[in-house]
């Protein structure tokens, strides 16, 4: 039987690369623009404006309007999708009212505007801000929610506190690696975070945990089935008879996010690609980071966690 657990330093190792990374980019990030992401609209505050023409304009020619209103760097995106032909979302600092309304009349100059189309959004900081507490609240308490349960289900095998805090901290590997993406995404292509970036993170978080315990409750199952086989046996055993099911599970949501990406609109593509690298890192962490973790745990091979 092939021993995945063995290697499981290499399995640290990669992870801690790939975070390292991650925490360089939102470091870099941090000091060049003030934030540890390329933050949007949703969260510093501004004016997005959705607007449809009846007929094709380019890029150049809605950023020489704007900028004619003082706005020298807005974020021009084509809109594609069903009836959504020569479309586009523009999102600037915020704007007051009547600024708002020249600049869409200065838009109408360029080509006419289909009627019921247009769409002017001001969005104030502390929304953003409001929002964030709460998606950082939701973790937080999911987190504590899971290790309760866990403890509780699992009492009647051997330190069930090891078995939440290894599942929680798997939660929260995946959470670095789509913050660390978000970073890298926002230096390389000027990808921001918005509204839908914290929708990924809640999703990514509940698809890890839900990915770890499955992986868990096999190896519950096979030490109550098998006392007297060696743990590390016990849990190689229990990773190689749910692998597929997990890979089955994780892989077909892959494969439409990978046509979205491919063929979708530019809009949702970074929402996409964090769920995407989420759902990845999930996969990964529920078989080469949880359980790598508790295994070192149980044969005490972390000093500072001997004793817990």
């Amino acid at each position: 039987m092939y021993n995945l657990v063995e290697r499981r330093k290499i399995y640290f190792i990669i992870s801690g690369i790939v975070i390292s990374l991650g925490i360089l980019a939102m470091v870099y990030s941090l000091l060049t623009t003030g934030a540890p992401f390329r933050l949007g609209v949703d969260f510093r505050g501004g004016t997005r404006f959705e607007v449809q023409f009846s007929q094709p304009v380019t890029e150049a020619q809605i950023e020489d309007v704007f900028a004619e209103f003082g706005v020298t760097s807005p974020a021009v995106v084509a809109l594609r999708g069903e009836n959504l032909q020569n479309a586009w979302q523009i999102r600037t600092e915020f704007k007051s009212p009547e600024a708002a309304q020249a600049i869409e009349v200065g838009l109408s100059e360029i080509a006419p505007l289909l009627p019921g189309t247009t769409q002017v959004q001001s969005v104030s900081p502390s929304v953003g801000a409001e929002v964030t507490r709460a998606a950082f609240v939701a973790v937080i308490v999911a987190a504590l929610v899971i290790l309760v349960y866990i403890m509780f289900v699992f009492r009647q095998v051997p330190n069930p506190f090891r078995y939440g805090t290894c599942a929680v901290v798997a939660m929260l590997h995946d959470l670095m690696v789509i913050f660390g993406f978000a970073a890298i995404t926002g230096m390389v292509l000027g990808w921001e975070v918005d509204a839908l970036f914290l929708t990924a993170v809640l999703t990514v978080a509940g698809f890890s945990l839900q990915d770890t315990i499955v992986v868990f409750d096999r190896i519950r199952e096979n030490i109550m089935k098998r006392p007297l086989e060696r743990y590390e046996t016990i849990v190689n055993r229990s990773i190689l008879e749910v692998i597929h099911r997990s890979l089955a599970t994780q892989l077909n949501a892959m494969f439409v996010m990978v046509a979205i990406l491919l063929f979708g609109g530019a809009s949702i593509k970074p929402f996409i690609a964090v769920l995407f690298v989420g759902m990845l890192s999930g996969t990964y962490s529920s078989i080469f980071t949880a359980v790598p973790l508790l295994v070192a745990w149980e044969k005490e091979e972390i000093p500072s966690l001997k004793k817990a």
